[in-house]
């Protein structure tokens, strides 16, 4: 007997033996069953082996449904963890041929004289369904009911789930047919879920890696709903945003580029990567990302490499590597080394600070005024932030002016008045400062002349975050409140293209002109220069004759299309300077912000520029100091101090880096310079070494054989300098000029002003953030002491403020 032969009688032997304790009438049945069988070994010659046991299997089922349907005729079965449920007899609905599955959808034609029908199901097609038969007369119903999830948790260590379809007639005849009704498997949707639900949680735990791996790189998830606690994950497929601070945004829902290995690759690509793989994670901003992949880096690069990689992998991280270092980035440990500090990717004007000069061979020094106090907002930003201040964006000349100090107002015609104070040096001992200080005369409200302001806003995608385009619009608000039924407002903006969202509109109208700057939203790229045009040319369409005509810009500076880079806006705006409209600069923002680019336009545009932090900065800027923002008394102004070789061994001007002029540029009507607004104060610090005085900083001065100077002359012995000051009225182009001297005795810094005390602590703070290599060691306790002991009345709270940040920052 074979192998075969003898599975096939134990088969019929242990189904005997259960059979036998079921049901009386088995042998009979048994009998038939055989007889088949005995038929199918006749033709087993013929019959693959695979076909006989299928055969057999679905013959010892029959046995086993017959022996369950008579033990039910006389006691009740009930499957375990397997729900029954009653149905009432219905009326007929189908031919007595015709069998319907409700809980399949489907239909088997003619089945008669089918005598009993045996459906066997198995545990994996029946996970969330039961199926109960009843017998309506010579009719089947089948009622589908949901199983409990205690049932299908039960069901699990069941081979099988077997339900009966009978009809009514007695059990005679041959058995005709099995027929097996399939469930479509209600697994699926849960299935897919849970995969979707992987999914998201491997997306969640890249976005995780991502996150904070390195500066300037910011990752969100965006979920289109809540989640509970307990499913804390976004909606699957949903978009994880990536930002790279600082990069050039077209738009500000591009994704950067991707480079895994050297090869850049999708962002669906990046997603499937375990996180437990990445060996480093790196950016590239602005022109280094240019410089390799170049327009595709619009939004920076992401460099990812990996534990494990393939020789070829490996030989294209090489050539990446050797790429960054070709531009500047070095590579080591398995990182980039790309910028020293966290906020590399905004744009600051560098600039070397002013050395000491010798007066014997410079005795003139000259430079343009600049009532700007942009930087001192922006450091306070990063201070707040917790972050670094970068040096080049600490301008110690923006950092004294940002404050309010006590000096008279100018009488007679003048439009301001010049103040000098001369005292020691907190930083340096036996150093002495200068201050030279401007205060322009203020405009009662009721003397204003009309203004023609067009707002110039930025709605380029780069201005899609909270602390740029919201604040943006709500500064303009404040002041938009601040105008007369006399001014008038147009606003342009600019993404894109440029356009006119208001066309120049009287400010009685308020109400229209607020609705107009509710209405904006950032989107798309940044054409600058086109904006400038229109800008220009609605101001110039709608001038007002000795009115106040002026151009609000608003912006992160990022200007990326069109005219953009710094040197062809500067001629642009330079050109425009002669249609006599003035040009006020706005920034907002962190990431990209262009400093360089809002100072320049501001300088060549005869106007300011303020940085905007807060609302309370907005409140500031454009609120109380309204007039002086937007209202020029004079223009041009220029300074120029000669100093006495007889008092002064060295000199240097602390700050105005970007503001100086040549000495012959002084009394050049055509050289454009800087513009004093209503109430303006201008304050410039001289640090001087003393003749006598001994200094590190001394170097010795070459012997000249043509100076000419009589060191013995004593007709000027008592002065220490003079000063020369010239300036335009707003409406004017010719100049005028006026001088000071400036007397040689200094006093005591304990007895010099709060003005001059405070004016020295800014400068002095201002110096140690800029790493400065004209200071000696500097203890900050005294720094802080200098200035809170100088605060003064401080009405509006700002002097306390700065000692704050200086003990924040000093913590």
């Amino acid at each position: 007997m074979s192998n075969q032969d003898k599975f096939l009688e134990s088969f019929k032997d242990a189904a005997r033996h259960t059979e036998e304790q079921r049901f009386d009438g088995f042998d009979a049945v048994w009998q038939r069953v055989e007889q088949r069988l005995d038929e199918q070994q006749q033709s087993k010659a013929v019959i693959f082996p695979w076909k006989r046991i299928l055969s057999i299997a679905a013959a010892a089922i029959v046995i086993l449904m017959l022996g369950i349907w008579r033990y039910n005729a006389t006691a009740p079965f009930i499957a375990p963890a397997v729900d029954v449920v009653k149905v009432q007899p219905v009326a007929p609905a189908v031919p007595q041929d015709t069998v319907t599955s409700s809980a399949s959808n489907s239909t088997v034609q003619k089945l008669a004289p089918v005598k009993e029908k045996v459906v066997a199901l198995s545990q994996k097609d029946i996970v969330v369904s039961n199926t109960t038969s009843t017998n309506t007369g010579n009719h089947l119903r089948e009622v589908a009911t949901p199983l409990p999830p205690a049932t299908t948790l039960a069901m699990a260590d069941s081979l099988q789930t077997v339900a009966t379809i009978k009809q009514p007639e007695t059990l005679t005849g041959d058995l005709q047919d099995v027929v097996v009704i399939g469930y479509g498997r209600a697994q699926k949707k849960e299935a897919a879920m849970a995969q979707a639900v992987q999914a998201q949680q491997q997306q969640q735990r890249m976005s995780q890696a991502l996150q904070g791996s390195v500066s300037g790189l910011k990752v969100k998830s965006k979920a289109s709903s809540p989640a509970p606690p307990a499913f804390n994950y976004s909606t699957p497929g949903a978009a994880t945003q990536v930002r790279i601070r600082g990069a050039a945004s077209l738009d500000a829902n591009d994704q950067p580029l991707y480079v895994l290995n050297g090869v850049p690759v999708s962002n669906d690509y990046i997603k499937k990567i375990n996180p437990s793989e990445i060996e480093s994670i790196d950016v590239l901003k602005d022109n280094k990302a240019a410089a390799i992949y170049g327009s595709r880096a619009v939004q920076g690069v992401v460099v990812i490499n990996t534990k494990k990689r393939t020789k070829k992998e490996d030989a294209q991280v090489d050539k990446l590597k050797l790429n960054l270092q070709q531009i500047g980035v070095s590579a080591e440990n398995g990182r980039l080394q790309i910028e020293p500090y966290p906020i590399e990717a905004e744009s600051y004007n560098p600039f070397v600070e002013n050395p000491f000069t010798n007066p014997a061979l410079e005795p003139l020094s000259t430079f343009s005024i600049d009532v700007d106090n942009a930087s001192y907002s922006n450091m306070r930003r990063f201070i707040n932030n917790g972050e670094q201040v970068p040096p080049s964006a600490v301008k110690i000349e923006e950092m004294v002016n940002y404050f309010k100090y006590n000096y008279a107002a100018p009488t007679g015609n003048m439009p301001f008045a010049m103040y000098t104070e001369y005292s020691q040096s907190p930083w340096n001992n036996g150093h002495t400062l200068l201050r030279v200080a401007l205060k322009a005369k203020e405009l009662p409200q009721d003397d204003l002349t009309a203004s023609n302001l067009v707002f110039l806003i930025d709605v380029s995608g780069s201005m899609n975050e909270p602390n740029k385009l919201p604040l943006l619009k709500q500064s303009m608000k404040v002041l938009v409140k601040q105008l007369r039924a006399v001014d008038r407002v147009a606003i342009v903006v600019y993404a894109g293209a440029a356009g006119v969202v208001l066309p120049s509109t009287s400010a009685q109208y308020k109400d229209s002109i607020i609705q107009a700057i509710d209405l904006l939203a950032a989107g798309g790229s940044t054409a600058g220069g086109e904006g400038i045009d229109l800008a220009y040319k609605i101001a110039v369409d709608n001038f007002i004759k000795k009115g106040n005509n002026r151009i609000v810009l608003a912006t992160d500076g990022d200007f990326n299309v069109g005219i953009s880079s710094t040197g062809d806006l500067q001629k642009l705006i330079a050109q425009k300077r002669q249609t006599g409209v003035y040009l006020t600069c706005l920034g907002f923002g962190d990431g990209n912000y262009r400093d360089d680019v809002m100072e320049s336009l501001a300088e060549k545009g005869n106007g300011n520029y303020a940085y905007i932090d807060n609302l309370q900065e907005a409140n500031r800027v454009l609120g109380k100091e309204f007039a002086g923002t937007v209202h020029a008394v004079a223009k041009d102004v220029k300074i120029q101090i000669e100093f006495n070789p007889q008092h002064v061994q060295r000199y240097r001007l602390l700050g105005y880096e970007t503001r100086l002029l040549k000495a012959e540029d002084f009394a050049n009507d055509t050289i454009d310079a800087g513009e004093l607004g209503s109430g303006h104060v201008v304050t410039a610090l001289y640090e001087i070494i003393p003749t006598g005085a001994d200094s590190k900083f001394l170097q010795n001065a070459p012997v000249l054989k043509y100076n000419n100077r009589d060191k013995n002359n004593t007709r000027y012995q008592q002065e220490l300098a003079t000063i020369k000051f010239r300036y335009k009225l707003p409406h004017e182009s010719k100049s005028t000029e006026g001088l000071q001297v400036i007397d040689a005795q200094s006093t005591a810094l304990a007895t010099s002003s709060n003005d001059f005390r405070f004016a020295a602590a800014v400068a002095w703070f201002g110096l140690v953030l800029r790493h400065s290599e004209f200071i000696g060691e500097t203890k900050m306790a005294d720094l802080i002491h200098l200035a809170r002991y100088a605060k003064d009345t401080d009405i509006d709270g700002y002097r306390s403020e700065f000692v704050r940040l200086v003990e924040t920052w000093a913590r």
